[in-house]
């Protein structure tokens, strides 16, 4: 039994040969469907906190992005394309076209692939914390480059649970990055988000076409409404791309206060509560200082 088998214990553990690559998944619910994808060198864990929140009168589909965690790597990757189409073919194969989809970081970049390249797929769009405006920049090239080179995730895997219990230890491990205030995200999640990395096989893939891939030329073929949800401490992306990318999209855009990059876990009743709106077709609510605003 998986980690992520564990810790998303509502949800059913799948497998499917989709074009040639064998993907793992998690599914479970009943009502509207809803996928959720997650970052570069994640997994289906690191929706432990916000999947449950949204499970409720929805169907949930929680992929492995192709050479992450329990998925098998794709045979080659030019581009981001490859990666979306297989999820599009995923939610065929599980009869939930069309759904809403949730993409963090890499997979916002992805999701937004598929509402490009399959619109009847895609019913609405939520990018949170979005990678793609920035991911081409020269440090960020640089950085990706040295991380597929050392491989950290997988380094620090086996000592996840020492890891979740010290303070300073998350610091060092999510600081600056990931959380806004890294000792305050609970043990669960931790492990939750360094499980993955010890199955990976091939997360340089991803990297290398996320850095050749600028979705800017081509954001106005998005079809579906959409939702731009920003942590306004994100020092990976920082929070100019999502004002680009509402201003582009003609998005609802919702920056949650007091979280960085990893919002799906440091405020998930935060990110929950603008996504059931949005999904709800709620009208946008008056900013509010705790919250985030909402625009």
């Amino acid at each position: 039994m998986t980690d992520a088998k564990v810790e998303l214990a509502d949800l059913e553990e799948r497998f499917a040969e989709v074009r040639g690559c064998r993907l793992r998944y998690l599914v479970g619910g009943e009502g509207e469907p809803l996928m959720l994808v997650h970052g570069l060198g994640g997994g289906a864990a690191n929706w432990l906190a916000l999947a449950p929140l949204l499970l409720p009168d929805r169907r949930l589909l929680v992929p492995e992005l192709p050479g992450h965690g329990g998925s098998a790597p794709l045979p080659a990757a030019p581009s981001l394309n490859v990666y979306a189409d297989r999820l599009g073919l995923l939610l065929e194969h599980e009869a939930m076209a069309p759904a809403a989809v949730v993409g963090h970081s890499l997979g916002g970049a992805i999701s937004l692939r598929l509402a490009i390249r399959r619109p009847g797929v895609v019913s609405s769009l939520v990018l949170a914390g979005a990678a793609g405006i920035s991911s081409g920049a020269r440090s960020v090239r640089y950085a990706l480059t040295i991380t597929g080179i050392v491989k950290p995730g997988r380094r620090i895997a086996p000592y996840r649970r020492r890891i979740a219990r010290s303070d300073r230890l998350k610091r060092l491990v999510f600081g600056r990055w990931g959380a806004s205030d890294p000792a305050a995200l609970p043990p669960d999640l931790v492990e939750a988000f360094l499980a993955g990395p010890a199955r990976h096989t091939d997360t340089v893939s991803a990297a290398t076409a996320l850095v050749r891939d600028d979705p800017r030329t081509d954001l106005d073929r998005v079809q579906c409404p959409s939702l731009v949800l920003w942590g306004a401490r994100d020092n990976q992306l920082p929070v100019g791309d999502a004002f680009d990318y509402a201003r582009r999209l003609q998005a609802r855009l919702r920056v949650i206060a007091d979280c960085g990059h990893l919002l799906i876990a440091e405020r998930p009743e935060a990110c929950a509560d603008a996504i059931s709106e949005f999904l709800a077709g709620e009208p946008p609510v008056p900013p509010r200082l705790d919250r985030g605003a909402q625009i």
